[in-house]
C-alpha cells in the first residue's frame, strides 16, 4: 500500500526545480553554442553585466561554479576577449572581472533569444502567476542561501 501512495506522489521540488535548471541550460547551450560559449559562461557574462568589476571568489558564487571552475572559465574568456582583469584600487593583491566591449557585445546578440526561451517556459502563466514565481524563487534562494 506504501508503495501505491508513494507511486501516486507528486516529485519533490527539488526534483521539479532540479528538472526547470537541466531543461533550461540545455536550451540555454544550443543557443549560445554558435558563438563558442557554453551555458555556464554565459551566466558569468550576465552576472558581470549586471554587476561588473566582480573577483573571481564573487563572479563564481554568483554565477554557481565552483572557485576552482572559475579560474578556467574566465581565462577562456579572457581569451575570447569577452572580459578583463584588472587590479582592484582599493586591494592591489585582488584582480577585478570586468566585462568588455566584446563580451557586451555577445550577450546583445543573444538577448532576443535568451528573452524568447524565457518567454516560452512561463508561457502558460499569467504575468501575475510570472511574478509570483519569480517571487517564490527569491524566497526560496533566500531562504537557503
Amino acid at each position: 500500500m506504501l508503495d501505491a501512495q508513494a507511486a501516486k506522489a507528486p516529485p519533490s521540488l527539488l526534483y521539479m526545480v532540479k528538472q526547470v535548471e537541466l531543461v533550461v541550460r540545455s536550451h540555454l547551450d544550443e543557443l549560445v553554442k554558435p558563438s563558442g560559449i557554453t551555458a555556464l559562461q554565459y551566466t558569468a557574462l550576465t552576472v558581470l553585466q549586471r554587476h561588473d568589476g566582480l573577483s573571481a571568489a564573487q563572479l563564481a558564487r554568483d554565477s554557481f561554479v565552483t572557485a576552482q571552475s572559475i579560474a578556467d572559465l574566465v581565462r577562456s574568456l579572457e581569451g575570447r576577449g569577452l572580459v578583463r582583469r584588472e587590479r582592484n584600487p582599493h586591494n592591489r593583491r585582488e584582480l577585478l572581472i570586468l566585462l568588455t566591449d566584446a563580451g557586451r557585445e555577445l550577450l546583445a546578440q543573444h538577448e532576443e533569444s535568451v528573452r524568447e526561451l524565457e518567454e516560452r517556459m512561463v508561457r502558460d502563466l499569467t504575468a501575475h502567476q510570472t511574478e509570483q514565481f519569480r517571487q517564490a524563487l527569491s524566497k526560496a534562494w533566500h531562504a537557503l542561501s
